[in-house]
């Protein structure tokens, strides 16, 4: 991945300029499908049960994802670039709401 190519600079830009949820929601159904957005919620979410050591048998029953997808954010989560934890902790650590309000 090359973050610093000008299109994926400008991504990064546009995110950090969201300031409310409503924004956040508005560029994140224009840029992505809903199957997307719906995907990568419950990556967010199989990311969260793993931390908590949810069983893979329960984290497929909830999110309908098969053991390999499961597995694959398992990777990333314990060693990618560390974003799912640190996500995972602003979002508990702000109890689930943001700076800028609830989404």
């Amino acid at each position: 991945m090359n973050w610093k190519d000008g299109k994926n600079k400008k991504l990064i830009q546009a995110v950090l300029a969201l300031e409310t949820p409503e924004e956040a929601k508005c560029f994140l159904r224009d840029l992505m499908t809903k199957g997307e957005i719906e995907e990568f919620g419950k990556r967010l979410k199989t990311a969260e049960m793993l931390l908590k050591k949810d069983s893979y048998s329960k984290i497929k029953k909830e999110t309908g994802f098969s053991s390999t997808t499961v597995a694959r954010v398992s990777k990333w989560l314990n060693n990618g670039e560390g974003g799912y934890k640190m996500i995972i902790n602003k979002l508990h650590n702000n109890s689930g709401q943001s700076r800028r309000g609830s989404a």
